[in-house]
């Protein structure tokens, strides 16, 4: 308490960001109204985004992510673990939910052995982009934020817009925009691990809740896993002392998300030299980030949070951070929410401004930098709450000072309007945005019912003859304008689940980069990725020597017979190639003509030795065999084939390689080994065999699910076990306590 007539102490700056301090009590309109503000932010996406739930193709990533939905849902059925299976559909196959973050994908196709999984992907993608606000809303107060604050953030939410179009913004997921799915996921929990990891830093408490989070958020998208790892360790040198506690803290949440995610990061790594790098995008901005001029540039001119607007969210944004860099030796809080920024920043710069020194970050070479700018947006929604509530409160304040009888309830009402009229510029962008997606949407349901019926007819000829690997265009070719609607053919085909070649780029298979160089003009490229069907044009004759199957509408589907997934054939020679090249060490062999006459390249895989480029010559003579019987069942990773040799050669199987591959000879175990571009072979002898190759998952993942389970169960119960032996300590010391005074007052009588 102050003395009488002592002057009070000044309230620190960051303590006056709300109408009304946060541990005021203020009544229960203080506690209502804040949460009506977040309503009416939910309750305009719900209402905005409505046309997200209607069933259609997509245009953009989300045709992969509902596609890894599908494809949970009947691996689960089936009891099968999707991390440990074979993805068969893009890429030439791959271990797609190892290398990927495929917890989404996984949670969703367990929601669709109820109410199927296309429906479990539209009511995510819908539910989870309309109610984000509320995840921002928790994390703003868990970062000592008021209430007021706390709900102008959430208002601010739904309409961020940025230059890249890739952040936490409704073109990033929409029809119309990325469809970057998985980021949604995750989205929302870095809100809130941020915040839950923050307290514990700050209180000691809250450590279960924090590493859980973490982890969720490691597990359901990397790059977003990296921002919610990277802040814990600054926090404990902004978080004020004692230093050696904060540091202790931070240890444990870093320690125990990490071992929490162990599942997804343990696989991840021991296999991360059977991942590919997206080679055709190396040097970009898209990979290396857009550096540090433009980057800053973007946020202060406002094309960061206003993109096409008035600087409506930045003008706030940059008035909470002054008021936060005011009130940086007073307010932890504040101090934590500008390293967020900080850290975020310094990540969205990349490899365009650091160069090589971003080796230093783990699994630094995989990271596409540009998406760190999630984070920034982030950080920067947090302060620009902050910032409209310090505005807010002002210009109540003034209201109640310069006008008579003015009502106090009718503050929170006239905040309201307010709002309502500064948020008008974004409110009218993002409304004529979402309306233009929602036409586009209804105008694809409608292709869909009509071509993309024709196509249904054709998949389904397909379908009956047994499958088979089919061709319709690529996006660097004619197959970019061939279209379902405005949908790419080959996009549509991966609503279909039908296995393709032309859908580049969108996994991690060794194959992926050598499929950027296909040659749809070369026959032997069709024999290195294994295509038997052609869905073309109806007005275009196939590039290669096909049979027409059928005619639907504006559609054709060609075959090439004697195409197959098992081709027979001799090792002649070999290259080397890693990860890093594989696509361009392997390109000469595309269109070189070997694999039309059965002759094939082994690759020394993980040598950097480039070699002259020179590839060895084959006499012409007839093939070293024949497949006389072929069966593929790639969806549960397995091919089986009969091949006739005339000497000892080799069957090669067009999928992509990976360790978890085995072959068996005639029945006997026989080592597989990678051909040129990245496909899988075994040696057999001359004559008739057998030949049968089964994929082997990652087999370690009951153990690692099993640790992280311990991890969680340890940080639930270490506090528990702390204050039990507080409390023992206590009653042990207690008496001699006692002892230790009745001697020291005995002496002294």
């Amino acid at each position: 308490m102050t003395a009488a007539g002592a002057r009070p102490a000044r309230a620190p700056a960051m303590a006056r960001l709300a109408v009304r301090p946060p541990d005021d009590g203020g009544g229960r309109t203080a506690a209502w109204w804040p949460w009506s503000i977040v309503a009416v932010a939910v309750g305009w996406n719900l209402t905005n985004l409505r046309a997200l739930m209607l069933g259609v193709a997509y245009l953009n990533d989300s045709s992969l992510h509902e596609q890894m939905v599908r494809f949970a849902t009947v691996q689960l059925r089936a009891g099968h673990l999707p991390l440990s299976s074979w993805f068969p559909f893009l890429g030439e196959g791959s271990p797609q939910f190892l290398h990927y973050q495929s917890l989404p994908a996984i949670l969703t196709g367990a929601l669709g052995l109820l109410i199927g999984p296309d429906v479990a992907f539209r009511w995510t993608l819908y539910l989870l982009l309309s109610l984000w606000p509320i995840s921002v809303y928790l994390s703003a107060r868990a970062f000592g934020a008021g209430r007021p604050a706390a709900a102008a953030s959430a208002a601010m939410a739904p309409f961020l817009v940025s230059a890249t179009g890739v952040g936490y913004e409704q073109h990033a997921y929409v029809w119309t925009g990325f469809g970057v799915w998985t980021q949604l996921w995750a989205s929302w929990t870095l809100p809130l691990a941020w915040g839950w990891s923050w307290r514990a830093i700050r209180d000691g408490r809250g450590y279960l809740g924090a590493v859980l989070l973490t982890a969720l958020t490691v597990a359901l998208h990397f790059e977003t896993g990296y921002l919610a790892l990277s802040v814990l360790l600054v926090w404990p040198l902004v978080a004020g002392r004692p230093l050696v506690a904060r540091l202790r803290r931070a240890a444990v949440l870093l320690g125990g998300s990490l071992l929490a995610a162990a599942w997804v990061i343990v696989p991840l790594v021991e296999q991360r030299r059977w991942a590919a790098i997206n080679e055709p995008l190396q040097g970009s901005g898209l990979v290396n980030g857009y550096g540090a001029r433009l980057v800053l540039d973007w946020l202060v001119s406002g094309q960061l949070l206003d993109h096409g607007r008035l600087p409506v969210v930045t003008v706030f944004a940059a008035l909470g951070f002054a008021l936060a860099w005011l009130a940086w030796s007073s307010d932890a809080d504040a101090r934590a929410l500008l390293a967020a920024l900080a850290v975020c920043v310094l990540f969205a710069f990349g490899r365009t401004t650091f160069g090589s020194l971003v080796d230093v970050i783990p699994g630094g070479a995989d990271l596409f930098f540009r998406r760190f700018m999630m984070g920034v947006q982030l950080a920067a929604l947090l302060l620009a709450g902050r910032g409209a509530a310090w505005l807010a409160a002002g210009c109540v304040r003034l209201l109640e000072a310069r006008v008579s009888r003015w009502p106090p309830g009718l503050s929170p009402a006239a905040v309201l309007v307010a709002a309502v009229a500064v948020l008008a510029p974004a409110w009218l962008q993002l409304g004529a945005y979402d309306r233009h997606d929602g036409a586009a949407i209804a105008a694809q349901r409608r292709a869909d019912d009509t071509e993309g019926a024709d196509v249904d007819r054709l998949i389904a000829v397909i379908e009956r003859g047994g499958g088979g690997r089919t061709y319709a265009g690529m996006p660097s070719n004619w197959g970019q304008d061939f279209t379902v609607g405005a949908v790419p053919v080959f996009k549509y085909l991966a609503s279909r689940d039908v296995d393709e070649v032309g859908y580049t780029l969108r996994t991690a298979s060794l194959m992926t980069d050598p499929e950027y160089f296909f040659d749809d003009r070369d026959p032997s490229d069709y024999r290195l990725f294994g295509i038997r069907y052609l869905i073309l044009p109806a007005r275009d004759q196939p590039p290669v020597r096909a049979r027409l199957a059928m005619r639907s509408g504006p559609y054709r589907l060609w075959t090439i017979d004697g195409a197959g997934y098992v081709q027979a054939g001799q090792i002649i020679g070999e290259i080397s190639a890693n990860r890093t090249n594989v696509g361009a060490r392997s390109s000469p062999v595309l269109g070189s003509g070997l694999a039309a006459d059965g002759a094939y390249l082994s690759v020394r895989y993980g040598s950097d030795l480039g070699g002259d480029g020179r590839l060895p010559t084959v006499r012409s003579q007839s093939s070293a065999g024949a497949v006389s019987a072929e069966r593929a069942d790639l969806d549960d990773g397995e091919a089986a084939a009969t091949v006739r040799m005339r000497r000892p050669g080799a069957a090669v199987l067009s999928a992509s390689y990976d360790p978890g591959w085995t072959a068996t000879v005639n029945g006997r175990q026989r080592p597989t080994l990678m051909v040129a571009p990245a496909l899988v072979a075994v040696d057999v002898p001359a004559g008739t065999d057998h030949v049968v190759f089964r994929f082997h998952g990652y087999g370690d993942y009951p153990e690692l699910l099993a640790l992280s389970g311990l991890t969680l169960a340890m940080v639930a119960a270490a506090p528990v076990c702390l204050r039990r032996a507080r409390r023992r300590r206590d009653a042990t010391e207690a008496p001699r306590a006692a002892e230790g005074r009745r001697d020291h007052q005995t002496d002294r009588d």
